[in-house]
């Protein structure tokens, strides 16, 4: 029963989204090819916004992907200190901020213990919202995307409500609906802090009336319990998404990510999830030499246990591609990235996160 309650709710999702004109494909799951075959229609989601193109997490970034075509934005969640859900990567600011060049925070650096490794910088649970909005966004990777750069400074750290009001009137505005696909990171974490992301998660969501079936949300973690938690004690009616790594464990679990992507634990997993967030590398590995090998069975195996698919993290520079793909000498360049997201497409994938919303729905036109 629970897993036909799952399988339920993230269809509504897909189902409550209208069809789309002009090149954006519609983000429902299956439409019907000419000749009666059927043809499956995937997701994208703007990772972190339109990350490819303007600093992540920042309103400009959402805008833009959602300009592009993007079905969800995607933020990731930390808390400040006064418990206020922002948009940033991690915790730790000194890499997406100009913080380093404020005197009045200097005596904030230090180091913390994230997740059992020791990080030096600016913590987003020692600011408050008013002292984090001082701060303006910078280019987390600027040796990579230097184009990037020339918005240094000018871009606030948006808090989650921010982007639910920029949400709401994109919605009017592009006269379609438009989801989020919000992370809770690190959730132990800030848990020990007395900072649990959880209850002002869901309570912004309910504010914003996104909390129901049919609401174009998903909840996504690299944390099992996490989820478990957002099920069982919240009880959230929108679809839950478990991340996976390549490599490793969920942080304070005994259980390694492998070990929840096998047979039996994808249908535990659909006991209080919905779909999965791999690395791409677990649906199509790289060989030795850098290019794709042949795909896992894991959208096989997920698809059987009820669950979808939605992997991570495409995007359109050569250091990013697999060898084969990969155009000229320079690392930054762009190489054959609608080539890549294609492959993946045609494996049966049921959505992509990516850098550049524009060629995922590309990409998903050319599948």
């Amino acid at each position: 029963m629970a897993d036909r309650r799952q399988v339920l709710r993230f269809g509504a999702v897909a189902a409550a989204a209208p069809a789309l004109g002009g090149a954006v494909a519609s983000p429902a799951f299956a439409h019907d090819r000419p000749g009666g075959h059927e043809r499956r229609t995937t997701l994208v989601v703007g990772h972190r916004g339109a990350s490819g193109y303007r600093p992540e997490h920042t309103l400009a970034s959402y805008e833009l992907a959602a300009r592009m075509g993007a079905d969800y934005l995607e933020p990731d969640l930390v808390s400040t200190k006064d418990g206020v859900l922002v948009c940033r990567h991690e915790p730790e600011i000194g890499g997406t901020t100009n913080v380093a060049s404020h005197p009045e925070f200097a005596d904030r650096r230090r180091t913390v213990v994230l997740d059992g490794v020791s990080v030096t910088g600016w913590w987003t649970q020692d600011f408050t919202l008013a002292e984090l909005k001082t701060l303006r966004a910078t280019e987390r990777i600027p040796g990579t995307r230097q184009h990037n750069t020339l918005f240094d400074g000018l871009f606030e750290v948006p808090t989650f409500q921010e982007l639910l009001d920029l949400r709401k009137r994109l919605v009017k505005e592009l006269n379609r609906d438009l989801g989020v696909f919000p992370e809770t990171k690190h959730p132990t974490f800030f848990r020990d802090l007395g900072l649990e992301l959880e209850t002002p998660l869901v309570r912004v969501l309910r504010r914003n009336g996104l909390d129901r079936r049919g609401a174009k949300v998903f909840i996504q973690s690299f944390e099992a319990k996490n989820l478990r938690t957002l099920a069982d004690q919240h009880r959230v009616e929108v679809p839950l998404v478990f991340l996976s790594s390549a490599s490793g464990t969920p942080f304070n679990d005994t259980r390694t990510y492998a070990d929840y992507l096998t047979p039996v634990g994808l249908k535990e997993l659909s006991e209080y999830v919905d779909g999965l967030g791999p690395e791409k590398g677990q649906i199509i590995p790289r060989k030795a030499d850098g290019t794709l090998a042949t795909p896992t069975t894991l959208v096989r195996d997920a698809h059987q246990a009820g669950l979808k698919v939605i992997p991570y993290t495409f995007r359109a520079e050569n250091s990013f591609l697999p060898a084969e793909l990969r155009v000229g000498t320079d690392p930054n360049a762009y190489g054959k990235a609608i080539d890549e997201q294609v492959t993946f497409l045609r494996a049966g994938i049921d959505g992509l996160f990516t850098d550049q919303a524009d060629i995922g729905v590309l990409a998903r036109s050319l599948a």
